[in-house]
């Protein structure tokens, strides 16, 4: 092969790979930019507002044909590279290698990783000078629309991906702390972030029913350590209201002062408020909104896509998905075990089945639960409650404190039941039952 062709061939090998490289930053800037880098590129270049209005109308569209014209490009380049490698080398192996080599440096530091950089850190002035280029792409993409078909998505220049990125460069150059930075994207990031993912969900929600008196509802509280409970009829998906503490309170303490009995005699029903119901699919800046709109209310009941009760959110939900976890200025940390003699332990209710078997000599297997605190609630049939009792496989548990701003169970008195616990530690009889000692 002559000279001539084969400079021509690296002249278009070098022109298709300058051409992807303007065409990667060009996309790279389309999907950054955001309205004040459209805004800057228009006022660096009046005289192409027109070009920029265009390729901006459509960012996903305009993304796409860049990324089609690219390719073509790539290909176009690579295929004159191999052919005018061929013209000076004779082995064919050799070949495949230099071309090979020589094609994927290009692609990756000349066409993608540079310009791409350069796209993303200055979308306004890429913008600028790659008008021109875009538009001639998706001119060029005209003739496959199916292949510039915009794609749904987040952009990835909207407002919150440029927040979070602004976050993330702070917290690398250190003008502001790990924390902090998280909690940013938190606010960032919340409209991303359904009700469902924040609630207490059904399962671990402590209810109590409309017909319940006042005393009664007092002690619910009190053992529960929570200040707002929601009021059921027939079951849980018949939310009648939510039940305040400080309204229990406040009536009993008036019908006291009055030394009368009717206020101890009242029932749960007559002093609950109304419900708030939100769907599941709420997003949780909206839900915040909400909840600052309304002074009376500061926990809503969760609603399913098919009406039914999925859970119960508050205003405390909300705030910890921006600061994290809120910690009760009570709760102390609790021992991994603690052994409190004459057989009984302390453990938490994290604690692992098969480790509380092993503290009693005792095979506990249960496919259900992998936890001591998902045990006794299975055991129960119920969330426990401080005080709540059951027996499982012959060890006695018993629900001892929760602890947190939800009131988990937090740590549980476990011992051997009185039967497992004999001196002669002989079998049952076959109608002996766990708990009832046979005489």
């Amino acid at each position: 092969m002559s000279d001539a062709p084969i400079a021509v061939l690296l002249i278009v090998t070098i022109l298709g790979n300058a051409m992807a490289a303007a065409l990667s930053a060009g996309e790279a800037a389309v999907l950054r930019a955001s309205r004040t880098a459209v805004a800057d590129a228009v006022a660096r270049h009046p005289q192409r507002r027109s070009r920029i209005e265009a390729i901006m109308a459509d960012p996903q569209r305009t993304a796409s044909a860049a990324a089609l014209v690219r390719v073509i490009s790539e290909t176009i380049a690579a295929v004159c590279l191999t052919i005018a490698v061929s013209g000076l080398v004779s082995s064919w192996w050799l070949v495949l290698v230099i071309a090979g080599l020589a094609s994927v440096l290009f692609a990756l530091v000349l066409v993608r990783l540079s310009p791409r950089t350069v796209g993303r850190n200055r979308p306004g002035r890429t913008l600028g000078w790659a008008s021109g280029i875009l538009r001639v792409a998706l001119t060029i993409a005209k003739a496959a629309p199916w292949a510039v078909a915009t794609r749904p998505g987040i952009r990835e220049g909207g407002p919150g991906g440029e927040l979070v990125e602004m976050v993330d460069r702070a917290e690398e150059s250190g003008a502001i702390e790990e924390l902090e930075r998280d909690m940013l994207r938190s606010v960032v990031e919340l409209s991303n972030t359904m009700t469902r993912e924040v609630m207490v969900p059904r399962t671990d929600m402590i209810v109590i029913n409309a017909e319940e008196t006042l005393p009664r509802a007092q002690r619910l509280f009190l053992r529960s350590g929570y200040s707002r409970i929601p009021v059921i009829g027939d079951s849980t998906d018949d939310l009648l209201g939510v039940l305040y503490f400080k309204d229990v309170v406040r009536v009993l303490d008036e019908g006291s002062s009055r030394s009368g009995s009717s206020a101890h005699e009242r029932q749960v029903k007559e002093v609950m408020r109304s419900p708030m119901f939100v769907p599941e699919s709420k997003p949780v800046d909206a839900l915040l909104r909400e909840f600052q709109a309304s002074s009376s209310s500061h926990v809503a009941l969760v609603v399913d896509e098919y009406g039914g009760i999925a859970g119960l959110v508050t205003v405390e939900d909300t705030v910890e998905e921006i600061v994290g976890e809120l910690v009760d200025e009570h709760d102390t940390a609790a021992p991994e075990v603690e052994d409190l003699g004459e057989g009984r332990f302390r453990v938490p209710a994290r604690c692992p089945v098969s480790e509380l078997g092993e503290l009693f000599d005792i095979e506990l297997d249960d496919d259900d639960v992998d936890t001591v605190g998902g045990l006794l609630a299975k055991a129960l049939g119920r969330v426990p409650l401080p005080g709540s009792q059951a027996d499982v496989s012959g060890i006695h548990l018993q629900a001892e404190r929760s602890e947190g701003r939800r009131k988990r169970l937090s740590t549980v008195i476990a011992s051997l039941t009185a039967v497992q616990a004999r001196p002669d530690q002989s079998p049952l009889p076959d109608h002996e039952t766990t708990g009832d000692r046979h005489e």
